[in-house]
């Protein structure tokens, strides 16, 4: 099996697994408990949340641990807007994951805030000028994607945060996809609020965090118990926690030396794809990438049959965001950036991780190849 999905989520490290299995085992306690056991899984959860802070150079307290990437992007855009009663008007990118895309349509539906969607250019940019345009001064939040999970297009972050910022807005990202590829740091990035997933590091699925400056706001998403300073109430998933905190670690400690060798090897797939099979187009920028994410259009050749195809070849990829649940209509974030609905049902995506080789890539290669052409000729009827 060649496994180039690695965006949806990957294996989990063997550091992650080790670290977690005292919390799983005989340190199970939870960590509101006041005995000797709920101490023990209180000073664990404080280790990992002091192990997120340092990657994002945030305070330990500005760590929320939370249920995944979708948890924490619906914290991170319901809470600030339903706590900050300066304004009543949001800002997202059309090309934002569903999590954020579809929170802030509920703020839209039920609670009466204004919502305009930010378009992008046909590589997936979100222009500062584009974005100046919608800024009002009654503006509560922007959320902008770091780097994008269907073509990995990555933001100009920095200066598109400044702008907002200006304007008195609490600034949001969704940094899954961009975690021991990119820099994470709030400063560097100029956000109020990033949001991760374990599993997209190397930690199991059902953990994430949202890491917001203390100064921002949140009214909770979910209501009990407080924990989490009272931002995100539920028992802690200690175990979890332990293992995202370790696994991120990692990621961060490897990512420059990582992210070069794998960068290397995404560019070598997009320019064998590109050569080797007529018409071939690869989606999103062509400099600011994530060079792990190769998402191509094949022109008259079913994105899903072609997927079929790859993985009797066992080559295992996907059409896009493995978050849209049973969804049969094109990506939006293809549409968005001016993509035909008939020519985006055409994507594969196909992401690297750090343990795709270039054997494995050669493979792919191949077997696209292959895979387009009998995708293409069953539909010419030949």
């Amino acid at each position: 099996m060649i496994y180039l999905d690695h965006a949806a989520t990957g294996p989990v490290r063997r550091e992650a697994l080790e670290a977690m299995w005292p919390y799983l085992t005989g340190a199970f306690g939870n960590p509101s408990s006041s005995h000797g056991l709920g101490e023990q899984a209180a000073t664990a959860l404080e280790w990992a949340r002091e192990r997120v802070a340092a990657v994002t150079g945030a305070r330990p307290g500005e760590v929320v641990f939370t249920s995944g990437g979708t948890e924490a992007d619906n914290l991170a855009v319901k809470g600030p807007a339903l706590a900050v009663p300066r304004g009543r008007h949001l800002v997202v990118s059309a090309i934002e994951h569903e999590a954020v895309l579809e929170s802030a349509r509920f703020l839209e539906r039920v609670h009466g805030f204004a919502l305009d969607v930010v378009p992008v250019d046909a590589s997936g940019l979100v222009h500062p000028d584009a974005l100046a345009a919608v800024l009002r001064p009654d503006t509560t939040l922007v959320s902008i994607q770091l780097a994008n999970n269907e073509v990995g297009t990555v933001q100009p972050l920095a200066e598109l945060a400044a702008l907002a910022r200006d304007r008195g807005a609490v600034v949001h990202s969704d940094a899954v996809q961009a975690a021991g590829r990119l820099p994470l740091e709030l400063d560097v990035l100029g956000v109020d609020a990033l949001s991760l997933a374990g599993h997209k590091v190397g930690a199991p699925k059902g953990i994430g965090a949202l890491v917001v400056r203390g100064r921002v706001a949140l009214e909770p998403v979910l209501h009990g118990g407080g924990q989490e300073r009272g931002r995100r109430s539920g028992t802690e998933n200690v175990a979890g926690a332990v293992a995202f905190a370790t696994a991120l670690e990692l990621a961060e400690r490897e990512r420059e030396t990582a992210a070069a060798r794998v960068d290397e090897l995404g560019r070598t797939l997009v320019a064998r794809v590109v050569a080797g099979i007529p018409d071939a187009r690869l989606t999103g920028h062509p400099v600011r990438r994530l060079a792990s994410t190769a998402s191509f259009l094949f022109p008259g050749a079913s994105g899903e049959a072609v997927l079929l195809e790859l993985e009797r070849d066992g080559v295992l990829s996907s059409s896009g965001s493995a978050c849209a649940v049973g969804r049969s209509d094109a990506s939006h974030v293809l549409t968005a950036m001016g993509v035909p609905a008939e020519l985006a049902g055409t994507a594969v995506r196909f992401t690297l991780g750090t343990t795709t080789t270039p054997e494995e890539i050669e493979a792919t290669v191949a077997a696209a190849t292959r895979a387009v052409a009998a995708v293409r000729g069953l539909g010419s009827g030949s």
